[in-house]
């Protein structure tokens, strides 16, 4: 590296350099004599840089520390110091640099992270991490990974969690946790920033449609077209989730038997779930005006499955008056009814499809004609209480007979 004519050598103070006058072209050069190592361009346009300037195994090395007066002279010093310590220690500065140029950025790590996601994970999920990416991430995409730091990260987890809530904050660490255990396969080294943050609590929803809210909802839904108002009705009596009704086939259902087979649930099992009278009715009303369509409930676009029913949503439960009630509230409905008919727990969560390690195999012994008894005693319970009549005098052939009493199955 050749040296410029103009350059000079002198002690490096903060007078000293704010003396020094402007090359009227190119660039001026000046070394430190209190510090070895130490090196200082002035640019015709007046800028100042501090520049860390030594010959390396044969070949010169020089490094931007940073620019004045951001800069100070004792902290250009100390950078200084702690690069001829790490040169002392066996260490290469300029290769540390040429390595943190290679780092992987945040969006490449996220663009590896979605090719795991889709071999691994369900799509819903996977798209819920490109939202949470897009949303709150994706400004940091250019950073290099080692310039993220576990500060900046439990900032923005606190930043998320005032602006969109505390489970939003929680997805978003535990993405960016995730994304970063799977840096390694982009030659990444460095420490995990998300792990070990402290997530906010997050309370548990317990909303369920109340009595004196079900003639209302029930009137809010029998003013909609009959596409959305069977599939709210459909998802309120089978407890199942909005995705898994939204996606329903005709292939998966079973109206003999009364029975509708989910391929896959949240938890990545197949869910039987048995159908009571109301939705057989309902269900073989669709499919006597199907045309053919796959879909039990189809989209717009021809051959596409419903899409998101956010605003019809809204529009219903603002009719009905009701407030604070989202879709996923008519699955816990159902379990919350079924509870008040003082149903066992354990039934109340394989009509539902829930999963726990310790009652696993419980649930797998049960049958489901109890399950089934269950179901239809809740929803005969909540129909009469909204006042659906239509649909109380439906009755279904069931495949196992079974003995009634006056209060309904034994």
């Amino acid at each position: 590296m050749r040296k410029s004519k103009n350059t000079s050598r002198f002690v490096f103070t903060e007078a000293n350099i704010k003396s020094l006058s402007t090359p009227a072209s190119g660039r001026e050069w000046h070394y430190d004599t209190k510090q070895p190592g130490l090196a200082l361009m002035k640019t015709s346009t007046g800028g100042i840089g501090f520049y860390f300037y030594k010959w390396h195994n044969g070949k010169p090395v020089r490094m931007l520390l940073g620019k004045s007066p951001a800069l100070t002279v004792i902290q250009a010093r100390d950078a200084i110091r702690k690069h001829l310590g790490r040169i002392a220690d066996g260490g290469d500065p300029y290769a540390d640099r040429q390595a943190r140029r290679q780092e992987p950025t945040l969006q490449q790590l996220f663009a590896h992270w979605e090719l795991y996601a889709a071999a691994h994970k369900k799509a819903l999920s996977a798209r819920h991490d490109s939202l949470n990416y897009a949303n709150h991430l994706a400004k940091w995409g250019t950073r290099r990974l080692s310039t993220i730091k576990k500060t900046d990260v439990q900032a923005l987890h606190s930043e998320i969690g005032a602006k969109s809530g505390p489970y939003a904050a929680n997805r978003v660490l535990a993405l960016l946790a995730a994304m970063f255990n799977r840096s390694e396969d982009l030659g990444y080294s460095g420490q995990n920033p998300a792990c070990k943050i402290a997530k906010f609590k997050e309370q548990s929803r317990d909303r369920f449609l109340q009595p004196n809210e079900l003639e209302a909802f029930f009137a809010a839904l029998n003013a909609e077209s009959p596409l959305f108002r069977d599939f709210f009705l459909i998802a309120l009596l089978t407890g199942a989730r909005k995705s898994n009704v939204m996606t329903m086939r005709w292939e998966q259902l079973n109206l003999d038997s009364c029975l509708w087979r989910i391929p896959e649930t949240k938890g990545g099992t197949v869910v039987v779930v048995p159908l009571v009278a109301p939705a057989i009715a309902i269900l073989k009303a669709r499919q006597a005006e199907a045309n053919g369509c796959e879909w039990v409930f189809p989209g717009h676009r021809r051959g596409d499955p419903m899409g998101n029913p956010g605003k019809v949503w809204k529009r219903i439960c603002e009719a009905a008056g009701i407030k604070d009630l989202r879709i996923h509230d008519l699955r816990r409905s159902l379990g919350s009814w079924m509870a008040g008919q003082n149903t066992s727990l354990l039934i109340v969560g394989k009509a539902l499809g829930h999963r726990t390690p310790q009652a696993t195999a419980i649930y797998a012994r049960l049958s489901l004609d109890p399950v089934r008894q269950a179901v239809d005693s809740a929803a005969a319970a909540m129909l009469a209480a909204g006042k659906l009549t239509n649909l109380l005098t439906i009755e279904a052939e069931p495949v196992i007979k079974v003995t009634r009493d006056s209060n309904g199955y034994e």
